[in-house]
């Protein structure tokens, strides 16, 4: 018998709909195929450095920012957390400071993940046969880099699926 393709799972959370469908997409397959689930969330600290270091930011509003950042991630992980229990899975949450894509990979090779999901764009509706995709440079970058699958969700439909489950 062959072990089963994925035994823990990471999403990379960052407070837009399509990381939050990506959570929802994660937990459904945790509870589904029994496997353990984390959500990240990590603080951009590195380009709030770099526009500290252009001048764009003064140093005080850097730091009130990347505190307003951390307080976010903190409810979106919190938030995750909620809907994790009322579907009665286990997960557990991390809150990460650094290069976005840099972090969220070592994360996964420390939990030994065997996939990562990320939010992906939902392609409009359209009679075209043709579409074309243009992912964000920090899901391209998780998507070279890391060691484990890694799933872009689309799942249109994750919300109404989320509730029947």
């Amino acid at each position: 018998m062959i072990k089963p393709l994925f035994q823990k799972i990471i999403v990379a959370v960052n407070g837009s709909s399509q990381s939050l469908h990506a959570a929802m997409y994660g937990i459904l397959l945790s509870k589904q195929y029994k496997c353990e689930m984390k959500a990240i969330y990590v603080v951009d600290t590195s380009t709030l450095k770099q526009l500290t270091i252009s001048k764009i930011f003064y140093e005080e509003e850097s730091r009130h920012y990347e505190q307003r950042l951390c307080d976010d991630g903190n409810r979106y992980l919190l938030y995750l957390k909620k809907l994790a229990e009322e579907k009665k899975v286990k997960i557990e949450t991390e809150l990460k400071k650094g290069a976005i894509w840099s972090e969220l990979i070592k994360s996964a090779e420390d939990y030994e993940a065997n996939l990562i999901l990320v939010g992906g764009k939902e392609h409009p509706k359209s009679n075209s046969t043709i579409r074309y995709d243009k992912i964000s440079a920090t899901n391209s970058e998780i998507i070279g880099s890391a060691n484990c699958n890694v799933l872009v969700v689309r799942e249109a439909d994750i919300e109404k699926l989320f509730k029947l489950a």
